[in-house]
């Protein structure tokens, strides 16, 4: 494969230095920023993962600061997902849509205070857009990327890892939820939150001089927890089914072909995207999660088109092997007619493709 050129319009992280002292193999990039992809191989990172804990350099995973007068305004106008009753500190998922009701990006929104919100997001440039909706309405706000790199630590072991350098307290923390510790002279935000089904924290590191003591101090505290360096591991996900911005989604879905809609059960009058919205007939298209026949598949680099009785049915975004479930496992965009498992669906390959209930998580305990 080509490598990967980098220059410093692709910026590094304050964690890359021990990234690369870790053994990271490769790197993709982010918002702009580098973000590791592999450490030893997909399989062994998801076993691994699976059962002790990794330390994930997400620096990439930048954060637009609203603040000012009209914050929760600019907030609210920028995702249909009702915001009026979240709490300082909480953690909510916010998918953005346009005035069209595309889905822009898919945040996590942290409100931080009444007027000061995060916005941490995917894989897009979404403070061009915030800054244009606050330009062209007249809002009094401030919209910045503040010196934040989060870290994720992730696992089933990673809450015995936070306690040791944070405190039990940190025990109590809420799915997301959040609190703030002290660590290096400085106060950082904790949240129970991450990229994975296993559970764990992503630290939102205040200030690229706390982040290589922060990285060393958890690496020493989890020696005998075999905490790794780690990253969003792809088998994982698609298990667990979280959804990836610029693979599973993008500007050209909208809000009810993703399945968002169902993070917004009270879509806000106040979303620049509600009029459209609220008047969107049901689509031809949804984003389903699927099971695959035949030998194991490597992650694919682009879409997987998807036949039925030989007409298109639809396309495969993500596709993987998974160890532990015994199949191929897939996200995609399919159509709409198509809703029962009887209705054969094929690749061009021949592999017969089944709609599964949801996540395979999901479906094979619903199954059980």
């Amino acid at each position: 494969m080509p490598e990967l050129s980098i220059s410093h319009r692709t910026r590094s992280t304050p964690f890359t230095d021990r990234v690369t002292a870790a053994g990271v193999k490769a790197y993709t990039v982010y918002n702009h920023m580098l973000l590791p992809t592999v450490f030893r191989s997909l399989t062994e990172d998801y076993h691994h993962l699976k059962s002790a804990v990794q330390l994930w350099d997400v620096s990439c995973e930048r954060q637009v600061e609203i603040t000012g007068p009209d914050a929760a305004r600019l907030a609210q106008l920028m995702t249909p997902r009702d915001l009026s009753k979240q709490r300082i500190g909480q953690c909510l998922y916010t998918p953005t849509c346009d005035i069209r009701g595309h889905v822009l990006n898919d945040p996590v929104t942290i409100k931080i205070a009444e007027d000061r919100y995060w916005v941490s997001i995917a894989d897009s440039d979404i403070i061009l857009f915030a800054r244009g909706l606050a330009a062209g309405m007249g809002l009094d706000v401030q919209i910045v990327e503040p010196d934040i790199y989060p870290l994720a630590v992730q696992g089933p072991k990673a809450e015995d890892l936070m306690a040791r350098v944070f405190g039990d307290t940190i025990r109590e923390t809420k799915f997301f939820g959040t609190q703030t510790h002290w660590f290096g002279g400085l106060e950082h935000l904790i949240a129970r939150s991450g990229y994975s089904g296993q559970g764990g924290f992503e630290i939102y590191t205040n200030g690229a001089a706390a982040c290589p003591a922060l990285w060393d101090t958890l690496m020493e505290a989890g020696r005998d927890l075999d905490v790794h360096a780690g990253c969003p591991n792809l088998i994982e996900r698609v298990e667990a089914g979280l959804l990836s911005y610029g693979n599973d989604i993008t500007a050209r879905h909208t809000l009810h072909e993703t399945g968002l809609a169902r993070f917004c059960k009270t879509i806000s009058p106040d979303c620049i995207a509600a009029p459209r919205l609220n008047q969107m007939p049901e689509p031809e298209r949804q984003l389903r999660y699927l099971s695959l026949d035949g030998a194991p598949m490597k992650p694919i680099t682009r879409p997987v088109p998807l036949h039925c009785e030989g007409q298109p049915a639809g396309q495969i975004s993500t596709a993987i092997w998974s160890p532990d479930y015994g199949t191929n496992i897939a996200i995609g965009m399919v159509s709409a007619e198509i809703t029962s498992a009887t209705d054969k669906i094929v690749t061009a390959d021949d592999r017969v493709t089944t709609i599964l209930n949801g996540p395979i998580v999901t479906a094979r305990s619903q199954a059980a």
